[in-house]
């Protein structure tokens, strides 16, 4: 059964994926893109990680779409475009994605957790397991990782002073 659903949440993905490079209009790109991030995360439910499948609807389906939407608007590239459909198959494949991703998503909520293939450790997705292997094993490269984010903080942050230091002259 299991196998079933992946397959499943693969093709919804994929076809995800496929619509929003597809689309024209930029906010059903970021809709498409929200139904892909849905589907990753049934993925990470199925590999038993609980933690990567919040840490994915939190930070992607939530933060990052919202982020997308939120610059699309300030942009205004939504008026921008033609208000004619010109794919009259968007509207209805995203909803039949939707409701596919909510099913199985459904299904995989109610079902009994013990009929599932055994895995070998269950666990191996756990926080504290994460978090050990992070900070010892993996701790200089999420040191790095760290460094460069700062660094492009601060570069962005010093180009928008010196932008906005040229407009005032």
């Amino acid at each position: 059964m299991e196998l079933v659903i992946f397959l499943i949440t693969a093709v919804v993905a994929i076809a995800g994926a496929v619509a929003m490079l597809l689309s024209p209009n930029a906010i059903h790109s970021a809709i498409f893109l929200l139904i892909n991030f849905v589907a990753i995360s049934v993925l990470y439910v199925l590999l038993y990680a609980p933690f990567l499948f919040v840490i994915q609807l939190i930070v992607y389906a939530g933060a990052i779409i919202v982020l997308f939407l939120f610059v699309v608007m300030l942009l205004g590239a939504e008026r921008a475009e033609d208000t004619r459909e010109r794919f009259a198959w968007q509207r209805p494949l995203g909803v039949s994605l939707a409701a596919i991703l909510l099913g199985l998503l459904g299904y995989l909520a109610l079902r009994n957790p013990s009929a599932g293939a055994a895995v070998a450790d269950q666990h191996f997705a756990a926080p504290e397991r994460i978090a050990e292997a992070l900070f010892t094993t993996y701790l200089l490269p999420f040191e790095i990782t760290a460094f460069l984010l700062l660094a492009a903080i601060v570069g962005v942050v010093v180009l928008h002073m010196a932008g906005g230091a040229r407009t005032r002259n």
